[in-house]
């Protein structure tokens, strides 16, 4: 099974980055992309950052707002954001939404979706922003142990899957 696209998801700080960065193919997160595109240039700018790296660096506390703006951004086309991640990344990083999950999928932009999951050493996301499920992805992959055990399980996929 070759892999073209790949879609990742998972709580934050779940390990969906690290995972991306141990398969060794550049990509660019979701969360950078959104922040050129949307955040910034309509809200990030305004609340007294220095500059697109600060903003960037406090996204974690405010995980919501970014959800909600990324929303509005796809309102017309759920899709949207995805299809600009996905013109120049083989990988989309850090999905989550549910609605726009569908989407993407159903227009076949991703061959095969992860979900990363530290479950059991850091709790879920709320859903006010993330409402994409475990269930809704093609393979999990436990990142609840040490970063070696996660490397391997990651190397491992990318053998299976032949990226």
């Amino acid at each position: 099974m070759k892999i073209k696209k790949l879609m990742v998801c998972g709580y934050g700080r779940h390990g969906k980055d690290t995972f991306c960065e141990l398969l060794g193919i550049p990509f660019k997160s979701s969360s950078e992309v959104a922040l050129d595109e949307v955040i910034w240039p309509q809200w990030g700018k305004f609340q007294g950052y220095i500059d697109k790296q600060e903003c960037f660096d406090d996204r974690h506390q405010h995980r919501s707002t970014w959800f909600d703006m990324i929303s509005a951004y796809n309102t017309t086309n759920k899709a949207r954001l995805g299809r600009k991640i996905f013109e120049t990344n083989p990988i989309y990083c850090g999905c989550r939404n549910a609605e726009e999950f569908e989407a993407m999928r159903e227009e076949g932009l991703f061959d095969m979706s992860v979900w990363v999951d530290a479950s059991l050493r850091l709790p879920p996301e709320p859903s006010a922003s993330c409402t994409i499920t475990p269930d809704m992805c093609n393979i999990v992959i436990t990142n609840n142990g040490t970063l070696e055990e996660f490397e391997r399980k990651v190397l491992a996929f990318k053998m299976v899957v032949g990226l």
